[in-house]
């Protein structure tokens, strides 16, 4: 073939060849921008708190909470620039009677009723930690609950097991501040307050985060019931809900925790990690997430196994997780768990159950106001039980409601509450 001739052709084969990749190239980019927008908005979840450690000192605890604060809002403006809606900051403390020691309960009562007023002024949520954590005193219970009853927002725990086992003395120290608590308006102290196993420090949750180091620390709580909702609907098996489920947790928590390391570089404070337990809010609802899973009402057959397969999700994001990081079933706080409660497809013992594979124990569970001491104590008494034969953190916040009876439905006016129909326990 003529030398030219042949160089002309391998010139158009060329030119056929670019045409030719350059069609599939630009077909590949408008399918793909199809693909995209056909696809659903990645459901993005809430921040429930990001909660500041500080070591409380009495004699200089309004400057400690002032840069606290300056930390914390410094923080909620990066996250809320980020799409992120942050829902409240807040302040934990070391076990209060490390910082009141010396006080009479009535002085220590008037400290906290100050820190409460400073809290409210200042619009920030404050946890004063837990009694009994490491002494066997049930004197530091009843000042508790003074405590409590006489403050509006300060939340508080008490330990009632730990490596060394369930203690029992502190179980039914818990269980008369419940009691105690019951008295207070619409018997809703005992939100405030909850009998604490196996929980580690440096929970960004409350009533039960405390911390036991030296402060200035601080962590990240999600609420993203709408997350695992999202994740399930349609899911064809579940193998393939759980890994949607740990996908979408993980591209918001590593986002999240970049931008909480940027506070951290910035500002002094360390931080500690993110609980990715998805709180569910009212109609924001784990309830049903997980009946958009198993298809059932939530406390049929298949409600465990979803309950593993979400705390399976959570633990499989690669990020610096601190907390409970586990399911979350709190019955007042989702309206679809309050509607199973009222219908009797909810117990306390299948609560417990669930808690076998997941977190955090019984939360906000409606009781009748006759229930005695005694029989909190047995039902806090399993919590604890359970905490310590599986090594996880677990806790029981009960809401006995004064005057109410079972069959009856509560009257709490709290705006995170949602009111539920009182059951008769099974406990004798």
């Amino acid at each position: 073939m003529h030398p030219f001739r042949f160089g002309r052709f391998h010139f158009s084969i060329h030119k056929i060849l670019f045409s030719i990749l350059l069609l599939a190239s630009l077909t590949s980019g408008v399918v793909a921008q199809q693909k995209a927008s056909a696809a659903p908005a990645q459901e993005k979840p809430k921040i429930r708190a990001i909660t500041a450690f500080i070591n409380l000192d009495r004699a200089q605890y309004k400057e400690q909470v002032a840069d606290a604060l300056k930390m914390l809002r410094r923080a909620q403006t990066t996250l809320e620039s980020r799409g992120y809606q942050v829902q409240t900051i807040r302040i934990a403390t070391q076990p209060f009677p490390e910082y009141t020691k010396g006080l009479t309960a009535q002085q220590t009562v008037a400290f906290f009723k100050e820190y409460d007023a400073l809290a409210q002024k200042e619009k920030f949520a404050a946890s004063i930690g837990p009694a009994m954590l490491n002494v066997d005193d049930p004197g530091w219970a009843d000042v508790l609950a003074q405590i409590l009853s006489n403050t509006k927002t300060l939340n508080a725990t008490l330990v009632v097991a730990g490596e060394d086992g369930v203690r029992w003395n502190a179980v039914g120290a818990a269980a008369r501040v419940m009691k105690k608590l019951e008295e207070t308006e619409h018997s809703q102290g005992n939100f405030r307050f909850a009998a604490i196993a196996m929980v580690p420090p440096l929970t960004p949750f409350f009533p039960a985060a405390y911390h036991t180091g030296f402060g200035h620390q601080f962590a990240i709580a999600l609420e993203s019931a709408n997350v695992v909702a999202a994740a399930f609907k349609d899911a064809p098996d579940l193998a393939t809900a759980k890994q949607r489920l740990t996908d979408s947790l993980a591209a918001s928590a590593f986002d999240i925790e970049r931008h909480a390391g940027r506070v951290d570089q910035e500002t002094g404070w360390t931080y500690m990690g993110i609980d990715l337990s998805p709180a569910p809010s009212g109609n924001v609802s784990i309830g049903a997430a997980i009946e958009n899973l198993t298809t059932q009402p939530f406390g049929m057959s298949g409600t465990l196994t979803a309950a593993a397969t979400i705390t399976a999700a959570v633990k499989d994001v690669k990020v610096k997780q601190t907390g409970y990081s586990g399911l979350m079933l709190p019955v007042l706080e989702d309206t679809r768990l309050a509607q199973r409660w009222s219908e009797g497809h909810l117990s306390i013992d299948a609560l417990l159950s669930y808690s076998a594979v997941c977190g955090t124990g019984l939360d906000t569970i409606p009781l009748p106001g006759d229930v005695s001491a005694e029989q909190l104590s047995l039902i806090i008494g399993d919590m604890a039980s359970l905490a310590v034969k599986w090594h996880k953190p677990l806790s029981a916040r009960l809401l006995p409601v004064l005057g109410k009876g079972w069959g009856e439905m509560t009257e709490f006016d709290d705006p995170f509450l949602v009111n539920a129909k009182l059951q008769s326990l099974d406990v004798k």
